[in-house]
């Protein structure tokens, strides 16, 4: 009964209707809030004048839902028609339910003084619907009064009412527990045996409960409703068109002669039974809708429970990684520690040796000294000739390197720490659904792969009657080294172009798709070969390359010597909650290792020694936008680059190069102010920030309209006259067999050879700022000064 109560509250007081009316659009007011919120407008402006002067306004029909409405979307009330010459805005208040609810109208002025008002008429807004209504000169007395809502809330008010008392009970009366409609007496239960017996006469009384006998007792009689157009009429016929009671007067000269009407009884019956059929198909929606709460209350505990356990569960598998990079941290200090100890071991003994090989040179320097004091000729000519030799013996033991430290200070370890910070990075949560089945290996398209210089390009396909959904695919390739293979893309692309590859070398490469379901078998692996003809300026080999072409070569580990980047966008696939996913991570881990780390043949990695060949590989490259600084402006393809800010900022070629002789040239497109461009190669983490070689990751030159100078972690060397201007060609040698850097201005060699001793991974480099443009030209040969010195054995 409570859910009740909203339906029999005035939308406008808030309150219990009370004297409720009937409105055209079968909503019930107050008749006195019906009051409160009447209109007045003047009859100019009324609907009916409107619709028959056939003005242009004539759409704003107060009878049409849909064209007017009083109801102000800007403070969701009910506004007056102040807007009109003739009447004057009325001040408003609002009703709890947030209803415009206009109090009466101020006394009008003393007629001496105010015109005559225009004729008025009274205007009705539904507060629900906010449709808009004419009264007629009857007023609000033309709306039927609702006297069936009346005996809902009655009916509703006396159930919620106080407990009735007994009448006979002499002290203390008791909850009253019937009532006799002829006797019109409450009784509670031990009255009603001692003072109405069920015997008798008093066995014909009719017993009722004490809330229905009160109704019967306090109300009157419900009075029968009559025409609110004949008020003496009562209603007992139903006019079907009007869908309303009418009388038997309204038949006969009303409105309604014309209209078919039926028997008032037979109708209440219809409707009712109506109405019960509808009621029975919005119970079973209700019943449904409290299941239904049922279920989503079920769900908010189990969301509860799930979600303590998912915790639990993600906890144990970060710690377990945490553990396992506790192991691997553990190993790593015991390595560490071991270096320490042999640098420490080395250094010592280095200091043993030299003590006591100063103190047998200052011993020998001493005697020699007191035999030049001794003044005798002939005895010093028989042993000087011996300790002459002895002296020059001894110098001769203090050089070649025995004065050189036999260990460096620094450790030569680095830490490859960038695959596990990868995966790191990459371990989300995947959906884990097992509607659809795994993905079939993808096929690898031999006519579409291809090698260029340092770079391969891998294409691949669903197996053609495949119809499992496929979210994305996960390329492999190894170290060129017949080492493991390692992710270098993932994404919904078919197609990758790897860059940074070592030329002239042997690599496999593999593929698999996933989906949310897991990872599909691995495709055919697949042997692919770079660039090694060093004559051609360009060579495409097919796919697949005999193993036998070439040999496997000993190099640098993967992580250390190749910039792996996918042509197209991709992003990292990583399932927390499978277990291969977790071995992947656990493996990435156990490969963290540092670079200086011994390989299986006992030759360390940054000790292999690369052939000295007359190797002539013509690079193909562009500037990377992905590793340059934000304020690095490209065009024409990532060949032209200048830069927005005043400040030097640097970006870096896509090709990184370990090996081999490489030249590449930069042309100055524009060159303003006299800046100071500069030209080199760098590390793959350089400062992007500063100028090339203010850190210890580039070597470079950098020139003005003047001179030139060298410069590698901020030390600046060998100045050279000559400087660049628009128009200019700045050319950089790499020279890895010989290790060195060169720089030439106008193909004429720009100072000595700048650089010495280069190893490792390097990138072509820049840095500019806005009054500087430069052009980037790749793939050419070696000038001229340099070739007559490559081609000495």
């Amino acid at each position: 009964m409570e859910e009740m109560e909203e339906e029999l509250k005035c939308p406008v007081c808030g309150s219990f209707y009370r004297e409720p009316i009937i409105l055209p659009c079968s909503h019930n007011l107050c008749q006195a809030c019906a009051r409160n919120i009447l209109v007045q407008t003047p009859e100019s402006e009324s609907p009916q004048s409107r619709r028959a002067s056939g003005s242009a306004v004539s759409d704003y029909d107060y009878l049409d839902l849909d064209k007017m409405s009083l109801y102000s979307e800007a403070d969701s009330g009910y506004g007056s028609y102040g807007g009109f010459a003739s009447a004057p805005t009325t001040p408003c208040q609002k009703s709890p339910n947030g209803v415009r609810v206009f109090p009466p109208a101020a006394p009008p002025p003393p007629a001496a003084l105010a015109p005559p008002p225009p004729p008025r008429n009274a205007c009705l807004t539904c507060p629900q619907c906010h449709r808009s209504l004419v009264l007629d000169e009857r007023g609000l007395r033309g709306f039927p009064r609702n006297r069936l809502l009346e005996g809902v809330i009655d009916r509703y008010q006396q159930g919620r009412a106080a407990a009735l008392r007994c009448q006979l009970c002499e002290k203390a009366p008791k909850e009253a527990a019937v009532m006799c409609e002829q006797c019109d007496v409450f009784y509670c239960d031990p009255c009603r045996l001692r003072c109405h017996p069920p015997r008798g006469p008093l066995a014909k009384h009719r017993l009722v409960p004490p809330a229905q006998g009160r109704v019967s007792r306090r109300l009157s009689p419900r009075k029968i409703s009559t025409c609110t157009d004949h008020e003496l009429e009562n209603h007992s016929m139903y006019c079907v068109q009007c869908k309303s009671p009418v009388c038997y007067q309204c038949l006969e000269e009303g409105k309604h002669s014309s209209h078919e009407v039926k028997a008032l009884g037979a109708m209440w019956k219809l409707h009712k039974s109506q109405l019960s059929q509808a009621l029975n198909g919005l119970s079973d929606r209700a019943k449904e809708a409290k299941e239904f709460l049922v279920q989503l209350r079920n769900m908010v505990q189990q969301i509860q429970e799930n979600s303590v356990e998912f915790e639990a569960c993600l906890v144990a598998q970060c710690d377990a990684l945490i553990d396992a990079l506790n192991r691997r941290k553990a190993q790593l200090l015991s390595r560490v520690n071991k270096e320490h100890e042999h640098k420490l071991k080395v250094v010592r003994d280095q200091i043993s040796h030299c003590t006591v090989k100063l103190r047998q040179t200052t011993g020998l320097m001493e005697y020699c000294l007191e035999v030049i004091k001794e003044n005798d000729p002939s005895g010093f000519l028989q042993i000087s000739d011996a300790l002459i030799r002895r002296v020059h013996l001894t110098e001769d033991q203090w050089g070649k390197g025995t004065l050189t430290p036999r260990m460096t200070t620094d450790f030569d370890l680095n830490l490859d720490n960038a695959p596990l910070l990868q995966s790191i990075h990459q371990l989300d949560f995947v959906q884990m659904k097992v509607s659809s089945p795994v993905p079939a290996p993808p096929i690898l398209q031999l006519e579409e792969c291809c090698t260029r210089n340092n770079s391969a390009t891998l294409s691949w396909k669903q197996p053609p009657l495949s119809t499992v959904q496929v979210e994305g695919y996960i390329l492999e390739l190894d170290d060129g080294n017949g080492g493991q293979f390692r992710e270098v893309y993932v994404g919904k692309e078919t197609m990758c172009t790897v860059d940074g590859l070592h030329f002239n070398s042997t690599y496999s490469a593999r593929v698999k798709a996933f989906n949310k379901t897991g990872v599909s078998p691995y495709s055919k692996t697949l042997v692919l070969q770079t660039s090694e003809d060093t004559q051609s300026e360009e060579q495409t080999l097919p796919f697949p390359v005999p193993l036998e072409r070439s040999q496997l070569r000993r190099m640098s580990p993967f992580s250390s010597t190749l910039n792996l980047q996918p042509s197209f966008p991709g992003r990292s696939y990583f399932e927390l909650r499978s277990s291969a996913h977790q071995l992947s991570l656990h493996s990435s881990l156990q490969s963290l290792n540092s670079a200086g780390e011994p390989s299986a043949s006992g030759i360390s990695s940054s000790s292999v020694l690369l052939g000295i060949f007359k190797v002539f590989v013509f690079a193909w490259f562009s500037f990377d936008p992905a590793s340059a600084h934000a304020d690095i402006i490209f065009s024409n393809d990532n060949l032209t680059v200048t830069c927005n800010s005043y400040d030097d900022r640097v970006v870096l070629g896509k090709t990184g190069f370990s090996k081999g002789l490489h030249y590449w040239e930069l042309s100055i497109d524009r060159y303003d102010n006299h800046p100071d461009p500069a030209f080199g190669v760098a590390r793959i983490d350089v400062l992007k920030d500063a100028m090339l070689g203010k850190d210890d990751k580039a070597w470079a030159m950098y020139v003005d309209n003047n001179r030139s100078w060298f410069m590698h972690n901020n030390s600046h060397t060998n100045r050279t006259e000559g400087g660049i201007t628009k128009g200019a060609t700045v050319g950089v040698l790499l020279d890895l067999t010989r290790r060195t850097l060169t720089f030439s201005i106008n193909e004429d060699q720009q100072g000595p050879v700048a650089f010495e001793n280069l190893e490792g991974l390097f990138f072509p480099a820049v840095s500019l700022n806005r009054n500087v443009q430069v052009t980037l030209h790749t793939g050419l040969p070696v000038p001229e000064f340099y070739a007559s010195r490559s081609a000495m054995p």
